[in-house]
């Protein structure tokens, strides 16, 4: 799943949904509510329809697509939405070096405040260099 969502993190929420994503990196509202939330809604009915279309006779591997896809959107809104962004306040005291590394790996991608240039677009996995 985190290969996953960088790919789709950096050539589709970067590339052409960039109209939805571009809100998340700069805030042009006063809203809770961001259009980015969008890519959130659309995985949640992805993976349902995944769970509740698998069969064992014609598309078994739903179940685990399904299942996976809500695994990654339960750690993205704890680690990114809660964690990172602070959008409900808990987990302030995480002081570890994974969760300083998850944190800066995240302000260097909010950085940029265009769709270009980008850098970790990825969320679970943290390059070396931001554990020093």
């Amino acid at each position: 799943m985190e290969f996953m969502a960088w790919f789709t993190h950096k050539y589709v929420m970067h590339g052409f949904l960039w109209s939805l994503h571009k809100d998340h990196h700069h805030k042009d509202h006063d809203s809770w509510w961001e259009r980015n939330d969008l890519f959130f809604i659309f995985y949640a009915v992805v993976s349902m329809t995944c769970i509740m279309t698998s069969s064992p006779d014609y598309f078994w591997i739903g179940k685990p697509i399904g299942f996976g896809i809500l695994a990654y959107g339960i750690a993205y809104f704890i680690v990114h939405d809660i964690f990172i962004h602070q959008r409900f306040k808990f987990f302030r005291k995480a002081n570890n070096k994974y969760a300083k590394a998850v944190r800066r790996a995240h302000k260097m991608h909010h950085k940029h405040l265009g769709k270009d240039k980008g850098e970790n677009f990825g969320m679970l996995i943290v390059p070396l260099k931001y554990f020093k």
